[in-house]
């Protein structure tokens, strides 16, 4: 549990109180996580498996980023409206940590220094998301391009 960035960053106290609020889930591939604008009350932090996060281009969905172990899947979560900003789908058999959202922002509140380690922690979620993004709508726009390529 230790190897994943967000929870190796807490110290030990926080990372057991914030996982008081985790539970193990499975997702077959191709199950949906999420969709954009849909009520962000939950995120993950994967365990074994990959998810593709995918933005709408055209009206059908596009992916902008594979994430795999490690990883957090949501951020929205922790900024109001508290709506996803993105689409979320497993690509491959998925185990993660789902974590209750409303609980965790509860936490953070109640414990100033914990909730200011994790706000980081997710801000660099992100700042990285934005740069996937980024690169991919410009290697979409990128002349002779027709199509969104493949995650690496």
């Amino acid at each position: 549990m230790t190897t994943m960035p967000l929870l190796r960053a807490l110290p030990a106290d926080g990372r057991a109180r914030l996982m008081h609020f985790a539970h193990e889930v499975s997702f077959p591939a191709g199950a949906r996580l999420f969709e954009e604008r849909g009520l962000a009350d939950r995120f993950w932090i994967i365990h074994t498996g990959s998810v593709n996060l995918d933005i709408r281009v055209d009206g059908r969905p596009t992916v902008v980023e594979m994430l795999g172990h490690g990883e957090v899947v949501g951020w929205s979560w922790l900024v109001p409206p508290y709506t996803w900003r993105m689409g979320a789908e497993a690509c491959t058999p998925l185990r993660a940590y789902e974590f209750d959202a409303t609980a965790v922002r509860a936490l953070c509140e109640a414990d100033p220094a914990l909730g200011l380690e994790v706000t980081r922690r997710m801000l660099d979620v992100v700042a990285r998301r934005l740069q996937a993004t980024r690169a991919r709508l410009a290697d979409m726009r990128a002349p002779g391009a027709t199509t969104m390529p493949a995650p690496p």
